[in-house]
């Protein structure tokens, strides 16, 4: 039996990963469906501290995993299928590894991107429909494309896809965009980036070949049209992984875990929930990194508490 369990390797997982090693928690982190998280598909993070030059996603994460590796964490490849939260010690059901069983658990299993539910999207994703510009973008070299989204992520991959792409238009269905003001500085200063605002996304077009443009509808004069692009960028936020938790965590109405204001404590004695899953607002590296490092404080005076 585990002191403490791990489920998910963003940057909030891995943190709370060092600090349960270096306590000598001995923890078990549960790798997931994505190891290391979102971050792993992001380009370069400059916004993260004692990184002057700015620093590659990736690198990152494998840099955090390293440091909790050190320290003595242990790493499993696999992914939690369902919980039993009703007794403890905690029982988890492991893809291909059977039961583990822990004293607590830490979820950080992050968000999924979300995508917009129209016609010809889930059909052509792998033709021209991607959630991942860092992941795709190198396979659209001088080629139109079109992202949608209005908040710091699609101004993100739309500046990023530049790189790549002969034109990138930015759709969103209002006018006003939510990114910060940084990034839409930095996305109407690039010369290659066109603005599709208050239009609405009605369906992705196809041939034989793959992704032709989107469908879209001008919410002022009514009209349709259909933008030109080989292939259509959605980034338009995520959904928390909380699946597998079966509802016996309680979420808010889109399924992000509640937690004790200022803490990581959830309503079940013994589990902790940190990053992306849970964080409704700022969803940040740094402060998932933060929310990390709180859930293995928390988990550490909680099994300290079972042993007095």
């Amino acid at each position: 039996m585990y002191k403490s369990v791990i489920v998910g390797t963003g940057p909030a997982g891995l943190t709370a990963a060092i600090y349960l090693a270096r306590a000598n928690m001995q923890p078990l982190v549960i790798e997931g469906l994505e190891p290391g998280g979102q971050l792993t598909t992001t380009t370069e993070i400059e916004n993260f501290p004692g990184f002057p030059d700015g620093i590659m996603g990736p690198e990152l994460m494998d840099n955090m995993r390293k440091q909790a590796e050190r320290f003595g964490a242990t790493f499993l490849n696999s992914w939690v299928n369902k919980v039993d939260l009703a007794n403890r010690p905690f029982r988890l059901e492991v893809e291909g590894k059977g039961e583990i069983i822990t004293e607590t658990l830490i979820i950080s299993t992050g968000a999924s991107a979300k995508y917009l539910g129209i016609p010809g999207e889930t059909e052509n994703v792998g033709r021209g429909v991607s959630t991942c510009a860092t992941c795709d973008g190198f396979f659209f070299r001088n080629k139109e494309l079109v992202v949608v989204g209005g908040g710091d992520t699609a101004l993100e991959e739309a500046i990023f896809l530049t790189r790549f792409a002969s034109k990138v238009t930015l759709v969103h269905r209002r006018e006003e965009l939510r990114a910060s003001k940084i990034m839409q500085d930095r996305a109407r200063s690039n010369p290659k980036i066109e603005w599709a605002l208050n239009k609405t996304p009605l369906e992705v077009v196809a041939g034989e070949h793959g992704v032709t443009g989107l469908k879209v509808l001008n919410n002022t004069s009514g009209e349709e049209e259909i933008l030109s692009a080989h292939g259509v960028f959605v980034a338009i936020g995520h959904n928390p992984n909380t699946e597998f938790l079966e509802g016996q965590i309680p979420t808010d109405e889109n399924g992000y875990i509640i937690t004790v204001p200022g803490t990581s404590i959830t309503s079940i004695s013994g589990v902790f929930a940190c990053g992306d899953v849970q964080d409704t607002r700022y969803r940040q590296a740094i402060t998932a990194a933060g929310t990390g490092a709180m859930a293995a404080m928390d988990s550490e005076k909680f099994v300290d508490s079972l042993e007095q």
